[in-house]
Parts: C-alpha cells; sequence; structure tokens
C-alpha cells in the first residue's frame, strides 16, 4: 500500500532525442529547435546527437559550430546539463528547460 502511494508521487523525467546532422539546411534547423522547445515545454530533457557519415568526420569542427548554435539558440528557455561531447561518429549534449 505504501509502495503505490509513493509512486503517486514520483515524477518521471523523460528524454527526448532530436537528431541533427552537419550540413542541415536553415529552415531544417529551425524546425528541429522548434520541436525541441516544445518537448522543453513539456518538461521533457532532450538530449541532442549531431551525425557524422563519412567524410563528415574530417570536419568536425563544422558540427561542434551547429551544436554551439543550436545551445546559442535555446539559451533564453534552456541550460546545457552535460556538455558536448564526442562520442566516436557522434557529438552529444544534454538540455533542461531553466
Amino acid at each position: 500500500m505504501k509502495e503505490r502511494e509513493s509512486k503517486k508521487k514520483q515524477h518521471v523525467i523523460k528524454i527526448k532525442e532530436v537528431r541533427f546532422r552537419p550540413h542541415i539546411g536553415e529552415h531544417d534547423l529551425n524546425m528541429k529547435v522548434n520541436a525541441v522547445k516544445k518537448f522543453l515545454g513539456e518538461g521533457c530533457k532532450v538530449k541532442i546527437t549531431l551525425m557524422f557519415r563519412g567524410r563528415e568526420m574530417a570536419r568536425k569542427e563544422v558540427g561542434a559550430e551547429l551544436v554551439n548554435k543550436i545551445v546559442e539558440q535555446l539559451s533564453d528557455i534552456a541550460v546545457v546539463e552535460k556538455a558536448p561531447a564526442n562520442e566516436g561518429r557522434t557529438i552529444i549534449t544534454y538540455l533542461t528547460s531553466k
């Protein structure tokens, strides 16, 4: 009985993932950033994944700039929980709402 009562009060934090590619168009970028804003508004954490393929691996600085641009666009409503980190063919960062 106590277990059930304590489960009622707990809040499960959902993590939503939004994937980007290094050479994304401006409109597509804005659409995905708006999706991130929607998820943050719902109280979810957001995992931003930037995926590289093939020769894109040679220009990782392009991806790093893109991640910084995304974080800057969301700086008014979001805060970086985990700094951008390279993990193989991806750059991953986590955002939470302020």
